[in-house]
């Protein structure tokens, strides 16, 4: 598998999420699904099949955040030397070269992406027209409603 970009931030994130699965969820299906197997028959039990099911998701769950968390390289902006270029974990200011709008974003991973919170991922189309570019270049994004123009105005590691 390869290796799984990550910023400190969204490691320490996955890691929590895999705590709180395996210390709160897992004992609380377990028990529910004790209790469901207490009121007998199980062919009819409807609330042993959804906590049958919702142990399965929580599962499901574990093991692919043990995953991305075993094939994550993790990164830190702080220690990046890209020269003023756009990479993953960096925060790029940009303007919408149409509407003035100034906005900035952090590139990060797939599981760390949130727009209301100023981080994109990676993979996204704004990010992938960022990556490799300068402040001062102008990044042409294929969007929805046509090509929208964006120049870099500063791009930073933090």
């Amino acid at each position: 598998m390869n290796k799984i970009p990550l910023t400190i931030a969204g490691a320490e994130k996955l890691r929590e999420e895999l705590h709180r699965l395996k210390a709160v969820e897992r004992p609380s299906v377990i028990a529910a699904i004790a209790e469901a197997r207490s009121h007998g028959d199980l062919s009819e039990n409807a609330e042993y099949d959804a906590a049958k099911e919702r142990q399965g998701f929580i599962e499901g769950r574990i093991m692919e955040v043990e995953g991305k968390l075993s094939h994550a390289q993790i990164i830190d902006p702080r220690l990046l030397d890209a020269d003023g270029r756009c990479v993953f974990a960096s925060t790029v200011e940009l303007e919408d070269l149409e509407s003035g709008q100034v906005v900035t974003y952090q590139i990060v991973g797939e599981d760390e992406a949130d727009i209301k919170a100023g981080k994109i991922s990676v993979s996204s189309p704004i990010a992938r027209a960022l990556i490799g570019k300068y402040a001062g270049d102008i990044a042409e994004v294929l969007a929805p409603g046509g090509v929208r123009e964006y120049e870099i105005l500063d791009v930073r590691y933090e």
